[in-house]
């Protein structure tokens, strides 16, 4: 069962960036992800200017945590037992995995090299080939997950 909600969430992930996707206005909206490179000649063109927003970093680290801690709470239903331990693990090895598979799949095989993400403005594809941005990212959702996981475990224990 851990195996299929992981690869069940992978999937909506993947759809919700391919669908997050393919038009300036999508992209805009994804501002804070592209690298710095990208961001400086964002914000130099006059067709982009109040079109994206900078996000606060604390505040979307947030609401990533509750959404997730909701989101990984309800799959934990399914596969939880009367044991933190097991409750903890399952929780963490999906959340790790969903952590993994951004990274891997969607950020460094897919986002770097695919044309939707690029700005028609802005159509080298070197310019969006940094990854620092999104291993950066890699690490802060490691951190989330293993709060989630042990908060959702113990949880699903009462549960």
């Amino acid at each position: 069962m851990l195996f299929i909600e992981t690869a069940v969430l992978c999937a909506v992930l993947f759809m919700l960036c391919i669908l997050g996707t393919g038009t300036d206005a999508k992209n805009l909206q994804n501002y804070s992800s592209y690298p710095d490179a990208v961001q400086s000649r964002i914000r130099t063109i006059p067709e982009y200017q109040h079109r994206f927003q900078e996000k606060n970093p604390f505040l979307t680290f947030t609401a990533n945590f509750l959404l997730f801690l909701v989101i990984l709470f309800v799959f934990g239903i399914f596969i939880h037992q009367r044991n933190f331990t097991h409750n903890f693990l399952s929780l963490l090895i999906l959340g790790q995995t969903l952590n993994v598979f951004d990274l891997i799949v969607i950020d460094l095989l897919w986002w770097r090299h695919t044309p939707r993400i690029r700005f028609s403005k802005l159509p080298q594809p070197a310019l969006y080939q940094d990854p620092r941005k999104h291993i950066s990212a890699f690490i802060r959702a490691f951190i989330m997950y293993f709060a989630i996981a042990l908060i959702d475990g113990y949880l699903l224990t009462l549960f």
